[in-house]
């Protein structure tokens, strides 16, 4: 279907502008729309936020940018497409400002001027691209699983890896390096197993269980300036519920944390870290790569039984990238006592931030109906809820883009079961504001066909570009790299 805008009669947009007259109280209030884009912030270079209207009718839509240029939209079927070129060009022209949205009613022969409401354009542009698995929302069905990479100024959706390429396996834990789209991680599961690293040209298969470590290698984050990946190891089981609000239970019976060298093909720890009296996991270096945050609880024996009693709390340890040493002590950024658990910390790249997934007990949050998203300020400790961003429902699985202006994370805040992508703007104080649905060409049809979930959002600074034919053939026919452990030096 193609976008139709016109250019707007002078008497139609008076009719538009005389709406401005409209109680600001009263704005965003007199029609419902999909995805609800009223008074978000939005970077410069995102594609066009098409949306639908709910209410039948004959509709038509004034675009004013913050120059006073405008023009207009008829949407067909309630749905307004914009055209991407005239989108691009008053987004550059609204820079640090606003568009100003009025929908416009015909009824009974006349057009009147509804519900005028804003979308304020932020001066911070975001990383083009984010690369994400789409799965079955019950982690049962594997027969169609992916990673991707969506192109922000547009609409396009590319795949980075597809498991039908090799047996239909499982592929999950793509990383990677502050926002790098030239070196990936990724794991694969089942038939074809290990861990695919790619850079550049190369490619390479690993298998990284060790007869040190409790398992193969999850969880991966890179270290900021050296050739070093954080993982976890993790004895891990699942559980579906009939009747508990929380469908699938993911608990460990034990786990540690490890960083991976990948010159030397080694695989290191600390005491600190592979305690058998904790469980460690989620491991995120630090921006200036001197510390490792990551979440511990005391262990729980036994489990399954025990997992509603299993509470993680946030902590960081200092590293040396030089020495490939940790040291202690162990500081608490937050103690998740008898009543929380805290998963999944991400650090914003100027250092500032460190936004967290809290919720009742356990670390697998995304089928959590209570996950919440928790700000730490890093320059004093203070832990607050991310009001703006949260939701009644789960919250999870957010990352960074590299200015740290622009933080993704998924959620079920539509209908409880499917995770979709929603972008906020954070500025230097760390104050989020009201999230966007990741734009679509339809997005009402778009969000109700779409049968998958987005799982492990990752904003990159441009498209990846590796072969998948070759990863598959590679992880198909090569036997991979065995990997070594060796204690960390505690001198």
């Amino acid at each position: 279907m193609r976008a139709r805008w016109f250019l707007i009669p002078a008497a139609w947009l008076a009719v538009a502008c005389a709406s401005r007259a409209v109680p600001e109280e009263r704005w965003a209030q007199e029609v419902q729309i999909f995805p609800d884009y009223k008074e978000v912030t939005v970077p410069p270079n995102i594609a066009p936020l098409d949306f639908s209207v709910e209410e039948a009718g004959a509709w038509r839509l004034v675009v004013e940018g913050a120059d006073g240029r405008a023009f207009g939209v008829k949407a067909r079927r309630g749905l307004f497409r914009i055209p991407a070129r005239r989108w691009r060009s008053i987004l550059s022209a609204s820079r640090g400002g606003a568009l100003r949205l009025t929908l416009c009613r015909r009824e009974k022969g006349t057009w009147s001027a509804l519900a005028p409401f804003l979308i304020f354009v932020s001066p911070d542009p975001v990383d083009s691209h984010i690369a994400y698995r789409l799965i079955a929302p019950g982690y049962g069905l594997w027969n169609e699983m992916g990673i991707y990479q969506r192109d922000l100024e547009s609409y396009r959706q590319t795949p980075v890896y597809e498991n039908r390429l090799t047996s239909y396996n499982c592929v999950n834990c793509h990383s990677f390096p502050m926002q790098d789209p030239g070196r990936m991680v990724f794991h694969m599961r089942a038939n074809n197993a290990g861990t695919v690293l790619c850079e550049g040209d190369h490619l390479e298969k690993l298998n990284t269980k060790t007869p040190e470590t409790l398992s193969a290698l999850v969880y991966p984050y890179w270290h900021p300036q050296d050739d070093l990946i954080a993982f976890s190891v993790n004895q891990t089981w699942q559980s579906f519920h009939a009747h508990d609000a929380n469908r699938i239970e993911v608990y460990d019976g034990a786990s540690d944390v490890v960083v991976y060298d990948l010159r030397s093909h080694a695989v290191f720890s600390d005491p600190l870290l592979m305690s058998p009296d904790a469980f460690e996991t989620f491991p995120a270096f630090s921006p200036d790569g001197k510390a490792l945050y990551f979440c511990t609880a005391p262990a729980i024996d036994p489990m399954p039984e025990g997992y509603r009693q299993v509470h993680y709390n946030l902590c960081r340890i200092g590293f040396d990238p030089d020495t490939r040493t940790f040291k202690g002590p162990v500081d608490t950024l937050f103690h998740a006592a008898d009543t929380s658990s805290a998963s999944f910390p991400r650090i914003s790249p100027d250092g500032r931030h460190l936004v967290f997934t809290k919720h009742a007990f356990g670390n697998f949050s995304i089928w959590h109906h209570d996950a919440d998203l928790y700000r730490v300020d890093l320059s004093d400790g203070t832990v607050s809820a991310m009001t703006a961003v949260n939701s009644d429902d789960t919250e999870s699985y957010h990352s960074w883009s590299h200015n740290s202006r622009w933080m993704v994370f998924s959620s079920r805040r539509i209908d409880g079961l499917y995770t979709r992508l929603y972008i906020t703007h954070i500025d230097e104080q760390g104050n989020a504001s009201k999230p966007f649905l990741l734009p679509q060409k339809d997005p009402k049809r778009y969000y109700a066909d779409l049968l998958f979930s987005y799982n492990i959002p990752e904003f990159i600074t441009g498209a990846v570009t590796f072969d998948r034919h070759r990863i598959a053939a590679m992880m198909r026919h090569e036997p991979g790299t065995d990997l070594t452990f060796r204690p960390s030096d505690p001198s």
